[in-house]
């Protein structure tokens, strides 16, 4: 879908994205993945190649747990 700036929404959010001095083609990845099923439920996870995740900023996950 497009508007009277002739972009689609996601070249808008990229466009902003990049805007900024120093940004990198990385800063507008993907940060979330849609997937529709058959039965036209939605499923919104966070994009493997996201750069930041949900979780807790002070706990490492890579350390082992023993």
């Amino acid at each position: 879908m497009t508007d009277s700036t002739g972009m689609t929404d996601d070249e808008k959010r990229r466009d902003q994205l990049l805007r900024l001095s120093g940004s990198t083609e990385a800063d507008a990845a993907p940060r979330i993945t849609v997937e529709e099923t058959e039965s036209g439920v939605k499923r919104i996870d966070v994009a493997e190649t996201a750069a930041v995740r949900p979780g807790d900023p002070d706990n490492d996950d890579s350390d082992s747990k023993e």
